[in-house]
C-alpha cells in the first residue's frame, strides 16, 4: 500500500473535528474516543465541547460526583462509557498526576479502555508509532491489500500485525499519521456500503476493485436492536427522569415512567448493578433510587 498517498489525502480531506486542533490534550483526546464508541459525530461534536469546557481535565472530572457526570452525558446513550470516564478520572488524578499514561499496557488497566481506545491515544495524542485498528481501517486494508470485502474474520491480533506491516514505513509521525488517514478513509470513502471508489487515492492499487469487487458470503446486513419498548429504552427514561430531577424516585412516580412491571424493576436492577443509580432503604421499608450526588472524597 502507498501510504504517502493515504497521508497525502487526508492532509487535504480530513474533516475540520475539534479534537484535531491545536493544544487538544490527551485527556481530551480520550473523551472524543469514549464519545465516539456508538454515537454520530454530529451528535458528539457539542457534547465533547460542553463536556471539555466544564471538566476540561482528569483532575477536575474527578472531583465531580457521579449524578453531575451522569446529567452532563445527558442523552449519548450507554451511560456506562460515562461511569467508566469518571472512575478513569479518579485513577488517573490520584495515580498518574493528572496526566494519561502513554503506555499502551497501562492505558488498557484503566476502566473502560480497551484495545482500540489505548492505541488510539497512544498514537494520535502522543505520538506513539501503533496500529489504531477500527473497523473503518480493518475494511481499508482487507479490501487493498487482499482483496476482501470487509475483513471480518480478523482476530484482534492478526488485525493490528497486518495494519503494523502496511503503516511500518517512514518515520513515527508519518506512522501515526497513516493510521489517521486510513480511518479517515473508511469512514467517508471506503465505506461499508456504496464506497466512493472514483474518490479514493488508492484506487488505481485496490485488490478488491481489481477483482471486480467480489463478496464475503460470511458479510451479512448488520440489523440494529429494537430500541422501542427495549431494556435500554427503559433505562434510558429511568436515568432521564433521575437526571432532571436530584430527589429519589419514589415507586409511584416509578410506576408512571413504564407500565410494565416486569421490565421496569428488570431495568432498575440493572442500573443499579451497573453503579449508575443508587437504592435508598427508608425506615418504612419502601426503596428509593437516585443518582449519587455526593462528592467524592479524598482518595477515591
Amino acid at each position: 500500500m502507498d501510504t504517502a498517498l493515504v497521508r497525502q489525502w487526508y492532509s487535504t480531506h480530513q474533516r475540520d473535528l475539534p479534537w484535531r486542533a491545536e493544544g487538544i490534550s490527551a485527556w481530551q483526546i480520550l473523551t472524543s474516543e469514549v464519545m465516539l464508541q456508538q454515537t454520530p459525530v454530529a451528535r458528539v461534536i457539542p457534547a465533547w465541547q460542553a463536556w471539555c469546557e466544564r471538566w476540561p481535565d482528569a483532575h477536575s472530572l474527578s472531583k465531580a460526583s457521579l449524578g453531575e457526570v451522569l446529567s452532563q452525558w445527558n442523552r449519548l446513550g450507554y451511560p456506562r462509557r460515562a461511569k467508566n470516564m469518571h472512575q478513569t478520572a479518579q485513577i488517573v488524578a490520584k495515580d498518574y498526576g493528572g496526566e494519561l499514561p502513554r503506555d499502551v499496557e497501562a492505558l488498557e488497566t484503566l476502566p473502560g479502555i480497551g484495545t482500540y481506545t489505548a492505541r488510539a491515544i497512544a498514537c494520535f495524542a502522543y505520538g506513539v508509532p501503533v496500529p489504531v485498528v477500527d473497523t473503518n481501517v480493518k475494511r481499508v486494508v482487507a479490501r487493498v491489500e487482499d482483496g476482501d470485502q470487509a475483513a471480518g474474520h480478523w482476530s484482534v491480533g492478526f488485525g493490528l500485525d497486518r495494519v503494523d506491516q502496511v503503516s511500518a514505513t517512514g518515520s513515527a509521525t508519518d506512522y501515526c499519521q497513516t493510521q489517521r488517514g486510513l480511518m479517515e478513509l473508511g469512514a467517508l470513502v471506503c465505506t461499508a456500503r456504496s464506497p466512493k471508489c472514483g474518490q479514493c487515492p488508492l484506487q488505481h492499487s485496490c485488490r478488491w476493485k481489481a477483482e471486480g469487487y467480489p463478496e464475503d458470503p460470511s458479510v451479512k446486513p448488520r440489523v440494529q436492536a429494537r430500541y422501542e419498548g427495549s431494556d435500554r429504552q427503559v433505562r434510558g427514561i429511568i436515568l432521564g427522569w433521575l437526571r432532571d430531577n436530584p430527589e429519589s424516585l419514589e415507586r409511584d412516580t416509578l410506576e408512571s415512567l413504564w407500565p410494565q412491571a416486569t421490565q421496569r424493576m428488570r431495568a432498575v436492577e440493572s442500573l443499579v448493578r451497573d453503579g449508575l443509580i443508587q437504592r435508598d432503604s427508608r425506615a418504612d421499608g419502601e426503596e428509593r433510587f437516585s443518582l449519587s450526588w455526593q462528592q467524592p472524597g479524598r482518595g477515591e
